[in-house]
This record gives C-alpha cells, structure tokens and sequence, in this order.
C-alpha cells in the first residue's frame, strides 16, 4: 500500500530491462565501503503519518517504508532510473535455462549490532516470508528452494523462467534481510537490527522515531549524524514547520501550494511522475457490488478530471488505468466517460435504487478525504448516499482486513514491474485482494505473464489482464500522482525518486 519515490526519470526506460541479467550473464561491482564522512548533523523529516510497525516483512504502510528505506538492505536494488543494481549481493549470475540463479554477497557486512550478514540470513529472510506467508510472499511464487552453500553465496532456484525476479528481490523493502535472533526476540516491530546506513536508536509512539548513523555500514558512510522522523498529519503544519527550521524535509505538503512554493526559493521543493496509482474499490463480498454492472455505473458515475483537481491540485494525471502514461507498459484504454445518464441506466439494469454506500477513507492520507466528497457528489447524482467514514490509517488497515466496507480509497506506492501493478491485487485469493475480485480469465493471464520471457508477448498479456480488470471495475483507478517533496536550502544531495524511496544516506546538512 502500499507500496515518493527532480529526476524526472522516463519511466520508459525505468521499467524495462527488470530482468537485469539474462541467461548465463553476470552482474559484479566493486564490494567494500569508503572511508568515513564528515558528520552533518541530524536532519529532521516530517512524514504525514506514523509507522504502524517497523518489521518490513510485516507491515504494508508506506509511513514505514519511509523510515526501513534507510535502516534495512536488500539484496539487490533500484537506481534512479528503477534498473536493478548490486546492493548485499556484489554480483550474480544466471544458468543458461533460467531455472538458477547464483548470488554472491559482498564481504565482510555487518548488522548494526555488530554481527555478520551471512547467507543465512538472506535465507532465513525469504523463508520466512514465504513460510509464514507474509505481504511479499506472492513475490516468491515460482522460487523452489533458496540455499546457502557457503556464507557468502545464496543459490534461488525457481520453478519456471521469472523475469521480474530482480524486482521482487529488491523492489523495495518488504523483501529485506533481517536479522533472526531480532525477529524471534520480537524487538523488530520497534527497534529493528539491519544493515543499512541507519540503525533506529529509539521510537517515541506518537511523537519520533530517532536514526543514528550506522558506523559498521557497507557502503560510503553517511554524513549525517542521524535522521528524526516527525509525524504530521496536517500539511500545513509541515509547510509551517519547514519555513521555520524545526524540519528540514517533508513530503507533505499543501497541493494547491506547490507552484507558489517552487517560485518562491524559500525552499526547495521538487516534483517527477510517480509510478504510483489511486483508486477507488467496491467490495465484491456485498451485495449489490458483486454485480459488475453496479460497479460499471460507479466507473460512469465519476469526473476523473474534477476528483484529481480536487485532490492533487493539478500535481496528478487521470487515469483508467494502473500503469502510468510515462511508462513503457502504459495501455491506453479508457471504455469510461463521465456519464450519469449511461450510470443511472446500468443501476437500473441491476435494480438498484436509493441505496446508500459506506466508503471509507483514513485522515492519514488527506486526498482520500478530498476524493471522497468529490465522489460523494457525483453518486449523489445517480441515486447513490455516500456516507465517508474517516479513519486514523490503523483502524482503516484493520477494517480492510475484516472487509467491514462497501467501499475505500486508497493508492499503491512505488510499483516497479507490471506484476506489482495487478498480481497481488487482482489475483483470486491475492494478498491485497480485500475486495473479493475473482475472474479465472484474468487469473491465468497474470499467471502467464509474470513468467513469460519475451517482453512482447509479456506486454500483450498484462494488456489483455489490464482490459479485463477494468472493464469489470475491481479496481476503479483515478489517477497517476506526481511525486513532491520540499527541503530547506540547508540540504543537498537530497534526490527525488519516481519510487517514493526517501532515501538519506547521500545527504548532507549545512550548518
């Protein structure tokens, strides 16, 4: 949930070639890490929202993923382009029918407490994901076996050729390496031990979570001191608290303020595509939305270009898809207009009339507010009450998770390959699948394409999967929003990524 991430990458470029090596290939860079940098302070970041917990293969929040982004490795990742590079594994190679990958770990990295980073543990990472069947575990459905057959090689062998392992591998840190004795002592959810530039020093419930360098890094050291996240829900308040120095990064901030802010100089604040997406879903578990006309009359229903001003204040692009317009696997198909005369006649069709609909959103996330009234309008229109439920982002997670709702609001963050746009989400019985899709076509279309190896015919297939998912409204997308964040001029080295990774081990603070 999800899954911002001015490098306006094209995002063209940014989401081909994920397969990184093809068979028989190998990918190496230098291992070791630089000498230590200069210290820099501690840079305060105000993030809209609180982390529900900080063990990455547990929660779904992106409010933690801000915060684990800094504190967790993976075993490869992605550059500012989104290709997939080295990371824990200096190099890796490929067997000729694509059934075996060999990774090769850099040496001599630690967890932040000091311990060695083996094999093992990048075993004992993915086994328990798969094993306990956690969030990322739809990402190791073709793996077979993961094995360490020395303390420095992972060998993953897969069922059938999968060309966006390296993706699921790295994409983001859901799939990070962590340390056993600090998941079975439990300490994870608080005060997690991973390889990355940052180890969490203490997490204050409600106020902060406080990052120290981490000293026993792999790579070039950080310059700054540490990093303080800040949760602040109202985004005039971090604007506030960015002018006046008390933070000196957010991504939270007013949308219909960003063109004044970009003129002013103040500060800096920057914007790129995202490969993000927002939508709208309908619970298929209730009557009437099993109903695919119901949920066509909805998709008619609804001014994507009024909601998407109203939310994102011309920083977004309407769209009926998932994947972005910027993107290589953008599909441009668009069987909505906005017509409430072609809505109330499928309602009819359906015989539904006067009915009134629960959709919930999560004051965590502002724009699902905004949207929410603007949809509420428009369904007035053609019959339909909707009454929005406004919750904090852990009671909304949780009634997701019941399927206490008709309906919700909500966006998908950082999607890298086109499986992350649909699988997990579209898939009977898939891990995101809170609203009870179920189509065998479109199963077995997204079964076929995350393991088909000719791009072509891979794009064909996650096309005909897309036209299907839209056409029966499990998803109702809105929009693509633009990534935007602002610094104080204090701040350099800061890069905007099109994935929402907050990365900060390049920054520096200027006194």
């Amino acid at each position: 949930m999800t899954r911002s991430r001015i490098i306006a990458a094209a995002l063209a470029v940014a989401l081909t070639g994920l397969a990184g090596c093809s068979a028989g290939e190998s990918v190496d860079v230098d291992g070791g890490s630089t000498a230590a940098g200069s210290a820099g302070g501690t840079l305060t970041a105000a993030i809209g929202g609180e982390p529900d917990q900080l063990d990455p293969h547990r929660t779904s929040a992106y409010y933690s993923f801000q915060v684990l982004e800094n504190v967790y490795d993976t075993l490869v990742e992605p550059d500012a382009d989104l290709k997939m590079g080295p990371a824990l594994a200096a190099k890796w190679t490929t067997s000729s029918d694509q059934l075996t990958w060999t990774f090769t770990l850099r040496e001599g990295v630690r967890f932040s407490d000091g311990s060695p980073l083996t094999a093992q543990d990048v075993v004992y990472s993915y086994q328990r994901i798969i094993n306990e069947k956690l969030n990322a575990a739809y990402k190791f459905a073709t793996v077979k076996t993961v094995t360490a057959p020395d303390p420095a090689t992972v060998v993953i062998t897969l069922t059938a050729p999968t060309p966006n392992l390296l993706a699921n591998l790295g994409g983001f840190k859901g799939v990070a390496i962590v340390q056993r004795s600090n998941v079975e002592s439990g300490a994870i959810k608080t005060r997690p031990v991973g390889s990355g530039p940052f180890t969490v020093a203490s997490y204050t419930s409600g106020d902060t979570i406080k990052l120290t360098r981490n000293d026993a890094y792999w790579g070039p050291k950080p310059k700054l001191d540490g990093v303080t996240f800040t949760f602040v829900k109202d985004p005039t308040v971090a604007l506030q608290n960015l002018r006046g120095g008390e933070v000196q990064w957010t991504d939270n901030l007013p949308p219909q303020q960003v063109p004044a802010l970009k003129e002013d100089g103040a500060v800096t604040v920057a914007t790129t595509p995202s490969t993000d997406y927002w939508y709208l879903a309908l619970n298929e578990a209730r009557k009437p939305y099993d109903d695919v006309n119901v949920r066509r009359a909805v998709a008619f229903a609804l001014d994507r270009e009024a909601i998407t001003k109203a939310a994102k204040f011309g920083q977004a692009t309407a769209n009926q898809t998932a994947i972005p317009k910027g993107s290589s696997w953008y599909y441009d198909y668009t069987p909505y207009r906005h017509d409430p005369d072609q809505a109330r006649q499928l309602l009819g069709q359906a015989g539904v009339t006067g009915r009134t609909l629960d959709l919930m959103v999560t004051s965590e996330y502002p724009e699902t507010v905004t949207a929410a009234q603007v949809i509420a309008a428009q369904l007035k229109d053609v019959g339909i009450t909707v009454k929005i439920r406004t919750l904090d982002f852990a009671q909304w997670l949780d009634e997701q998770g019941k399927g206490n709702f008709d309906a919700f609001l909500l966006g998908w963050l950082g999607n890298i390959d086109p499986d992350e746009f649909y699988y997990a989400q579209h898939r009977t019985g898939g891990t995101f699948n809170f609203h009870g899709y179920s189509n065998p076509a479109v199963d077995t279309l997204l079964d076929q394409a995350r393991t088909q190896t000719d791009e072509g015919v891979r794009r064909q297939t996650y096309e005909r999967a897309a036209k299907q998912i839209v056409d029966d409204a499990s998803y109702i997308y809105l929009y693509n929003p633009d990534v935007v964040q602002g610094w104080s001029a204090k701040v350099t080295g800061y890069q905007v990524r099109t994935d929402r990774a907050i990365r900060f081990r390049d920054v520096t603070l200027n006194r």
